[in-house]
């Protein structure tokens, strides 16, 4: 029987470790699985629900840490080498950067027979400066020598790391989708919708319109609500915004809130009523909210596989997002959502406008989500698809 050490980030929120808990769970029982990682940060919201519920314990590694240290990553290294050598692996499979890093040298060094990493999205822009970005790459290109496959999360992320950022020849990468279990997405939603808006009191005549993700740079939050001050100063729908999520830039986003005049409610001193704008902190509840609400957004400037775009369309909820990284593999462009560049506010600002003020566009987009991302980014494609490659790659 293979045996497979999966080394993830951080087990905090998001779409990593969603892909390491199925894989984890639904490989063929052919497989033995061992999953470690390090444990979420102090502003992030944990993910331990997500494994439980699966029946998976892994092995925590307090040294992975996202920040460089010499001193702490060194200690994460040695850690994994002794991992590797009680449980000997026949396949090393890393997840994100910081694992991908100290996990690939670590199998390599070991003589593990088959390394493979995923890139979950990239910091090759709208992260670091130029020089720092090109030590990144310069590193990435060194440990791509020491990987069997490198699985990238979509056609467009592919090009961006063989093409443009050259980390290696396109003949090393593997296409594979990230998987979710998305039918919890199409269950109970008139009851979840009910439930969400009861609790933050938003009419039936109110237009629900949020984004969801870690408040953190990359995210440009900022652009989100300077869309929100674009649309209550044009607008004479009643719409409510919500930002779902929290992070390291809270306090800077709620003083950013004042200096454009926009009243919000914050968790944990909220009040349902009385501001456009509330602040709802992590929650886990993302279906009730999908189905709660009428439109997501999304303002990324960088992004690999977006989750919340693919939620909120298994849900039936439209979506406004930035054209960045993989984002139009998963939006279908004037069917599903709208799409502008980054750099192109003005026309994010008309797409959302159009979507507030068109019932009819909004329902016509709702109906077609779920046939769009349903069975293309479900775990069972995920865990299929690497079962294959992993076949391949074994001696």
């Amino acid at each position: 029987m293979p045996r497979i050490l999966r080394i993830a980030n951080r087990f905090n929120l998001g779409g990593p470790t969603f892909n390491v808990a199925y894989l984890t769970k639904y490989l063929p029982d052919t497989y033995e699985t061992l999953l470690i990682g390090g444990d979420k940060e102090e502003n992030e919201a944990s993910s331990s629900h997500i494994l439980a519920d699966l029946g998976i314990t892994p092995i925590i590694v307090p040294e992975m840490q996202r920040e460089i240290s010499l001193g702490v990553d060194m200690a994460a290294y040695r850690a994994i080498e002794k991992i590797i050598d009680d449980f000997k692996p026949d396949i090393v499979h890393t997840h994100a950067s910081k694992p991908g890093a100290i996990g690939r040298l670590a199998a390599h060094n070991r003589k593990v027979p088959v390394i493979v990493h995923t890139f979950h999205g990239h910091y090759f822009h709208s992260y670091f400066g130029r020089m720092k970005t090109n030590m990144f790459k310069q590193i990435e290109r060194s440990l791509a020598k020491r990987t069997s496959k490198i699985i990238a999360i979509s056609d467009i992320q592919k090009h961006e790391l063989s093409i443009e950022h050259k980390i290696a020849p396109p003949d090393k990468f593997e296409v594979i989708p990230l998987g979710f279990d998305l039918d919890r997405f199409r269950t109970d939603t008139g009851t979840k919708r009910a439930s969400f808006r009861k609790e933050f009191n938003i009419q039936e005549d109110e237009i629900a319109v949020g984004i969801i993700g870690r408040l953190v740079d990359v995210k440009d939050h900022k652009y989100f609500l300077r869309l929100v001050k674009s649309v209550l100063d044009n607008t004479t729908k009643k719409v409510r915004f919500f930002i779902v999520g929290d992070g390291e830039m809270r306090e800077e986003l709620e003083a950013f809130c004042g200096e454009i005049k926009i009243t919000f409610n914050a968790f944990p001193n909220y009040q349902p009523e009385g501001a456009p704008l509330t602040f709802c902190s992590w929650r886990n509840d993302i279906d009730a909210i999908n189905a709660g609400l009428d439109i997501v957004i999304l303002t990324s400037k960088n992004e690999g596989t977006p989750v919340s775009l693919i939620e909120a369309q298994a849900s039936g909820t439209p979506v406004v997002s930035t054209n960045v990284g993989g984002v139009e593999n998963v939006v279908n462009h004037g069917v599903t959502g709208l799409l502008a560049e980054p750099t192109d506010e003005l026309k994010m600002a008309e797409n959302l406008m159009s979507l507030i003020e068109s019932d009819g566009l909004r329902n016509e987009m709702a109906g077609k989500g779920w046939s769009h991302v349903g069975e293309r980014f479900h775990y069972s494609q995920l865990t299929s698809k690497m079962d294959a490659l992993y076949q391949r790659l074994l001696p």
